[in-house]
């Protein structure tokens, strides 16, 4: 369900799908059996929103974050995941606390290839870690003022090529198996069925309200995800 949300435009909430499976089974297994119910439900989201995205934000990040998808493939076996947790965490408390302090008139920023780049680039490798590309995407994206359904429609959109992308780095280093499918299909109904409901949910939602709930959830997230990282490598 909360990959379907995310799927249908509620980005972020996908990021406690991997902390919520850990609970019960390795973070490694976690993002091989949630990756296959992400491509399931992206298929769904990109055709509910083929029509309402950002092209000039898409052909920016596209490009960056398939560059952070590589280079996460790259350095699987060095990298640790904990700090990656924990710099994501601190990205996402920070952008919200920033935008939360700015005047409320300001203009919006355009997008721009430096900085998309950079997000995009950031976002395809934390996303390739632990599916946690939302925070560096939302801190490049958000500052643009995006009308609501464009907004949705450019986080699905991108998502599902960067998920896509992931398939074979995921097959090569053992982190999908035939269990995982097996177990990922039984989760499909769920995923699609939220994916659809949470699209006719954004379309009647009010576009304050929903900006307003996509800084909360990323904000509430992020702080777990600090948590999380920071209890890995204090050793607590």
């Amino acid at each position: 369900m909360l990959v379907g949300a995310s799927k249908g435009g509620l980005p972020a909430v996908s990021m406690l799908a991997v902390p919520l499976l850990s609970l019960v089974i390795s973070p490694i297994a976690a993002a091989g059996l949630l990756l296959p119910i992400f491509v399931a439900t992206d298929l769904f989201g990109v055709l509910a929103y083929r029509r309402r995205f950002s092209p000039r934000n898409l052909m920016i990040l596209i490009p960056g974050a398939t560059l952070g998808v590589a280079i996460g493939w790259g350095t699987a076996a060095i990298v640790s995941e904990a700090a990656v947790t924990l710099l994501i965490g601190l990205i996402g408390v920070g952008f919200v606390l920033h935008s939360w302090s700015r005047r409320k008139n300001a203009p919006a920023r355009p997008a721009d290839w430096p900085r998309g780049l950079f997000w995009g680039g950031l976002a395809g490798f934390t996303s390739f870690v632990s599916h946690s590309g939302a925070p560096p995407y939302q801190v490049y994206v958000l500052p643009q003022r995006l009308e609501k359904m464009a907004y949705a429609g450019t986080t699905t959109i991108l998502f599902a090529i960067v998920n896509a992308e992931k398939l074979i780095p995921y097959w090569a280093l053992g982190q999908l198996s035939l269990a995982n499918l097996r177990a990922a299909a039984v989760l499909f109904p769920v995923g699609i069925a939220t994916t659809l409901a949470t699209v006719r949910l954004v379309q009647r939602m009010p576009e304050k309200l929903f900006f307003t709930l996509v800084q909360v959830a990323l904000l509430l997230i992020s702080l777990k995800l600090v948590g999380d990282g920071g209890r890995v490598l204090l050793g607590v």
